[in-house]
């Protein structure tokens, strides 16, 4: 059981929001005052951009052979020029050298994880949030044990899944133990597969929460979090300011943008970027996402393990979605990932079901490594909707667009080459954080998770795949298979005894 003993306890939701905030680890990350996220810079660039819209086709081929050489995170003025870029030849040297990187790093590897939402009580009052405080039309639920175990049963022994995301609306019930008890009961949870009757489970259980003290972040790394994803949103600090009440938790700017330093200081060396497409200018968001990645490097020498693209949604109780005058469509959509792959050529990239199916195959070739499939964002969705593709805009944050099951999913990934990870053997091995930074940089992480998608791989076709998926899977595997033996033949023969164990059912074997 985790050690809660030295975290804060709150008696109601107010003091919760009075006491919650630790004004002492903001300072430390903001020495003098000064914001890591250098507003004037984000504004001096993007006026230049305005004024002077062309790029340079050299500076811009010169950028792009530094970001696929060093794997390291440009400078906002490199990201800037290739902003610039609107000729179509240029850019599709630009996604080509994205896609080359995202197989450097990655290799032809796709992780799938599903999102599990735990709770979606709130404290906050974001403007264009479902779960937001004050909206009588969500109607609110908090996961007890049983039913977290109702929807594992669905997520881990009728769909094969070994990795979550687990969201938490930030609230005092959903507290710190509350986060720990459903991680550990999420790892403890096993289920025979359909086919095979092998015992299944979650191996992974990642995190997108609120910003939290390093205490408490202590007692997640204690009960083997994943990463800790949080999104700014909009990193636009007057917008920010519009769209998160200031008597809010979420209104304090200060103490969102510096969680993950305090992870870092906690020993949470993976987290997870976003922002909100579609709040506020793309190019903002962007170019200060690349500042924050660069000022964790500069204290810590770690970027961020992932980086996410949500869009801007429809949800209940809000028009912000319909309103914002800064929606982007699929083509800016897809510019951005090609943008954001150069930008921090080591980084995971992540697109969610947010996005239409048909924009999610548009920019599997444009640098993004994870994607999430059968999902129901709905509070207990997977249990109560026996995993039917079945959405309740009073159940959720916001509306899903690809609503595909794990089954599709692998088999259209396998049809264009792409093998479908389920592996998490590298956080296990402790191939987090610095330890995995520069192995990603150099591509050797890559080969070696490539090994490890091949267990796993085998593994969920013969648990729960159909005829067809399986069909058009095994014909991928000997592909693979074939290309350890040429790239690693002395070790060839210590990966097949592996790969033949998991053919006779044995699990969770890796590398």
């Amino acid at each position: 059981m985790a050690d809660t003993a030295n975290i804060r306890k709150f008696e109601s939701a107010q003091d919760y929001v009075k006491r919650f905030i630790v004004q002492e680890e903001i300072d430390k990350y903001l020495p003098g005052g000064r914001h890591f996220i250098d507003t004037a810079k984000i504004d001096s660039l993007i006026a230049g951009m305005d004024a002077n819209p062309a790029a340079d086709p050299a500076k811009v081929r010169e950028i792009i052979a530094k970001s696929e050489e060093t794997c390291e995170t440009l400078l906002p003025e490199e990201t800037a020029e290739l902003m610039k870029v609107t000729d179509p030849a240029l850019f599709e040297e630009m996604r080509a050298a994205a896609d080359r990187i995202k197989h450097k790093v990655y290799d032809n590897r796709i992780v799938v994880f599903a999102p599990l939402y735990m709770s979606n009580l709130c404290v906050n009052g974001c403007r264009y949030c479902g779960f937001r405080e004050g909206n009588a039309q969500q109607k609110r639920r908090v996961l007890t044990m049983d039913e977290l175990k109702e929807e594992l049963d669905v997520l881990a022994g009728r769909i094969g899944h070994k990795r979550l995301i687990a969201v938490y609306g930030e609230h005092p019930s959903t507290s710190t133990e509350y986060i720990a008890e459903t991680i550990e009961t999420c790892y403890a949870h096993q289920v025979p597969a359909p086919r095979t009757g092998a015992k299944v489970g979650i191996r992974r259980v990642n995190v997108n929460a609120a910003p939290l003290p390093v205490e408490d972040l202590k007692v997640l790394r204690s009960v083997g979090i994943g990463t800790f994803q949080v999104f700014q949103e909009t990193y636009n600090r007057k917008l920010y300011e519009q769209m998160h009440p200031a008597w809010s938790v979420k209104g304090n700017y200060d103490w969102r943008t510096t969680c993950f330093h305090r992870c870092m200081e906690a020993g949470v060396d993976d987290v997870g970027l976003g922002v909100l497409y579609g709040l506020c200018d793309w190019r903002y968001e962007l170019l200060a996402t690349i500042m924050h990645a660069r000022d964790l490097e500069r204290w810590f020498n770690i970027g961020p393990h992932t980086l996410s693209f949500p869009r801007l949604e429809p949800a209940s109780g809000t028009k912000v979605p319909e309103e914002s005058p800064w929606l982007i469509d699929d083509d800016t959509f897809a510019r951005i990932l090609v943008i954001a792959r150069l930008s921090v050529p080591y980084t995971g990239m992540i697109v969610t079901a947010r996005e239409s199916a048909a924009s999610r195959n548009r920019v599997l070739d444009h640098g993004m490594t994870q994607l999430d499939c059968s999902s129901n964002i709905a509070i207990k969705g997977y249990s109560d909707f026996a995993n039917e593709a079945h959405q309740e805009k009073e159940r959720q944050q916001f509306m899903l667009g690809d609503n595909r099951s794990i089954d599709e999913m692998v088999r259209y990934l396998a049809s264009r080459g792409t093998i479908t990870s389920f592996c998490t053997a590298g956080y296990r091995c402790g191939r987090t954080g610095g330890c995995i930074m520069d192995a990603l940089k150099t591509g050797r992480e890559g080969k070696f998770c490539k090994i490890n998608a091949v267990l796993t791989f085998r593994e969920w076709l013969d648990d729960f795949a159909s005829g067809e998926t399986r069909a058009i899977g095994e014909k991928l595997i000997e592909k693979e298979l074939a290309g350890i033996k040429e790239w690693l033949p002395k070790f060839y023969p210590t990966v097949m005894k592996q790969y033949e164990a998991t053919c006779r059912g044995e699990r969770d074997l890796f590398f």
